[in-house]
């Protein structure tokens, strides 16, 4: 019988200028009279470690180019976030005329690069962390360090999932255990053999993560999550550990190269 999963917030100061990441989550650990164990992966938001990293743009200090102006007029958005939107994301697919650009950014197809204009000043932009898994890495070693515990470390946002309102959490990079858990070859219930199944385990944590550490004001950056039988492994991860190649991607393939005549489609 697998063991009950368990998901702890953990409320944290709020930050608008760099700080430890660290010692913050060590000093929170305390004041709310938790300690690490074993086997336990830490989330935390993935904004919370940008602040710290001093990952805070203000839109006063961006000038916008004639590719972000032109942007910013066919999709109905401000010209300076067009221009972060083009510094900062991986590629842009197109957009829609409620200021939002679909955009991939370190292996995550989401709008606008990941930008969040909430929980900072008016006037102020976080952008994602320069290198997730590294920060991922740097926090899971230091948190061993200073506890004595194996952990997995996962940095979270929240996602906009395809044809669905809401938002829920996806793992933006992780550290210390094996995100995807490969069930090719092995058989159902029926015996017969998975072909392509495999399970997102990075991302299934950060959506339960999400749940409890909020969007708005609850201000509760961390997360314990526990029982969730990760393997726990320091092999060094990547983007490439966890994002699949446009080629084999079913929504990019199918919405750009696979697209089929109007003629052959279903309308509803």
């Amino acid at each position: 019988m697998p063991n009950a999963l368990t998901v702890i917030p953990i409320r944290a100061p709020v930050q608008t200028e760099p700080f430890d990441l660290c010692a913050t989550l060590l000093r929170c650990l305390r004041a709310a009279d938790e300690a690490l164990r074993d086997g336990d992966v830490v989330a935390v938001s993935s904004k919370y470690a940008s602040i710290a990293a001093g990952r805070v743009c203000s839109l006063a200090d961006v000038k916008p180019g004639a590719q972000a102006h032109a942007l910013a007029s066919r999709f109905g958005m401000d010209a300076a976030i067009a221009q972060l939107v083009i510094d900062e994301a991986d590629h842009i697919f197109g957009g829609i005329k409620l200021g939002f650009l679909l955009t991939a950014k370190g292996g995550v197809i989401s709008p606008n690069a990941g930008l969040d204009r909430s929980n900072i000043p008016s006037g102020q932009v976080v952008l994602l962390p320069s290198d997730p898994f590294a920060t991922a890495e740097s926090l899971r070693v230091q948190l061993q360090a200073a506890t004595g515990c194996r952990l997995g470390v996962l940095l979270s946002d929240s996602w906009l999932m395809p044809g669905r309102f809401g938002t829920t959490g996806v793992a933006i990079a992780m550290a210390g255990f094996r995100p995807i858990r490969d069930e090719r070859g092995k058989s159902d219930l029926f015996g017969n053999p998975m072909a392509v199944t495999q399970i997102g385990i990075a991302d299934a944590l950060a959506a339960c993560a999400q749940v409890v550490m909020g969007e708005r004001d609850e201000a509760k950056p961390f997360a314990i999550v526990r029982g969730a039988d990760v393997q726990l492994s320091d092999a060094p991860l990547s983007t490439a550990d966890v994002a699949i190649p446009w080629r084999h991607c079913i929504y990019i393939e199918s919405l750009t190269v696979g697209i089929l005549a109007a003629a052959a489609t279903c309308a509803k």
